[in-house]
């Protein structure tokens, strides 16, 4: 590549997972990239490429706050930086107040009722619908009566989902179950819905294997084209069937490049995509599961031939630097260490991953979520905090898994 002017320093909301890998990514190009989050103490914060940050609560806060403080934060590091925003919420607020972001940040600006649409499932299937993307067949009822008339257009498993995952998990530590009978169906509905908000989602569960669920990312610049479409797939899921990618590989399928590309251009959207897809083996098509207009937490299984991923291309690209064109690194194997040792063993519990599988998974593994022996100290504190927290929240879910998969209570 050529002469990489890293001058222009980035701010990240949000510094959780992708926060750590963009820190990475950029700071070892010698960019200055600091965390926005409430919490000094996350590994990314911790990191030797996290140049600083600014501790502000993105969930509490009210959106004129947050916009305030980022502003008079950007007049302190003395430039015009590169924004970055890693979770849905944080995406809409910086669409919904893109206008007074953009006197103080570089970044990309969006319409924010297409950045509502794409991050609220809801809206994402009726979007997607309308411009010809296949989508698994999805009820959205609004009390327990619409649930029992849905059974008859519907076949099980059936996802029970929400439109905005953070309002269930909120509420419920889950932001999806799959009911596998009508019984069991009834009991998550009454279990999961809060009535006075409906929010839930009936999806038809898509036959297969988790590696099935396929990943597009990718940077779409102003005139919403995509110079460097990546694609993959999960190899494992953290929770297993249902969650993020805790292995995952990339691997080049320019359907699902071709039909994401074609869907955002349609849209107008600008910015890093993460967008996710199940092969359905029933028809052969590829219908799209989830939208989230942000960087993604698995970006970095996607890296071209000279380490060159979304992170550098947006910032090459508002920073007004030529881009060129970087052929991804096929079967590149990317690894979140505390999910895997998790949704394995679930694996294994289920008859679906052997010893020798599980060891033969790793060969091509080429970078790992937390460590790097370049930044350490990010994996120590997250390895502690798995340690002393998540095991035995792990052992405590396991024991209301078992008890949740006896049989439900029957509808009355």
């Amino acid at each position: 590549m050529k002469h990489f002017d890293a001058s222009t320093p980035v701010v990240v909301l949000n510094a959780k997972l992708a926060a750590l890998g963009i820190m990475r990514s950029l700071g070892k190009k010698g960019v200055r990239v600091f965390g926005v989050d409430s919490d000094p103490s996350l590994p990314a914060m911790r990191s030797r490429f996290c140049a600083g940050h600014l501790l502000l609560d993105l969930e509490r806060e009210q959106p004129d706050v947050i916009v305030d403080r980022l502003v008079a934060f950007a007049s302190e590091l003395g430039a015009k930086p590169v924004l970055f925003w890693t979770s849905d919420e944080t995406a809409l607020l910086c669409a919904r107040h893109a206008a007074r972001l953009s006197a103080s940040f570089r970044l990309p600006v969006n319409d924010p009722d297409v950045v509502d649409g794409l991050q609220n499932k809801a809206g994402m299937y009726g979007l997607a619908r309308e411009h010809g993307i296949p989508v698994p067949h999805t009820e959205f009822p609004q009390c327990e009566d619409d649930v029992v008339r849905s059974l008859a257009n519907m076949q099980f498993p059936i996802m029970v989902k929400a439109a905005v995952g953070s309002r269930l998990f909120a509420r419920t530590g889950t932001k999806m179950q799959l009911a596998q009978n009508p019984e069991h169906l009834l009991w998550l509905y009454r279990r999961l819905e809060d009535p006075e908000a409906p929010n839930l989602m009936l999806q038809e569960a898509i036959p297969g294997g988790d590696d099935q669920v396929y990943i597009f990312n990718g940077y779409f610049d102003a005139n919403s084209e995509c110079l460097n479409p990546y694609t993959g797939h999960k190899l494992r899921q953290f929770p297993v069937h249902v969650g993020c990618a805790s292995l995952g590989v990339c691997r080049t399928d320019e359907r699902v490049s071709q039909l994401t590309q074609d869907f955002m251009r349609r849209l107008g959207y600008r910015g890093v995509l993460d967008i996710g897809y199940r092969l359905d083996p029933r028809d052969g098509e590829y219908k799209v599961l989830d939208v989230n207009p942000r960087i993604g937490q698995a970006f970095r299984i996607f890296v071209g031939a000279d380490n060159d991923d979304v992170s550098r291309d947006m910032y090459l690209d508002l920073t007004g630097q030529p881009r060129q064109r970087s052929r991804p690194r096929e079967g590149r194997r990317w690894v979140i260490e505390d999910y895997d040792i998790i949704s394995s063993n679930d694996y294994r519990r289920e008859g679906a991953l052997t010893l020798g599988a599980w060891i033969g998974s790793f060969r091509g593994v080429q970078e790992c979520a937390w460590w790097w022996w370049q930044d350490p100290v990010p994996f120590l504190v997250r390895m502690t905090e798995f340690i002393k927290v998540q095991i035995p929240r792990r052992l405590s879910a396991m024991r209301q898994m078992s008890t949740s998969k006896k049989q439900p209570p029957a509808a009355s």
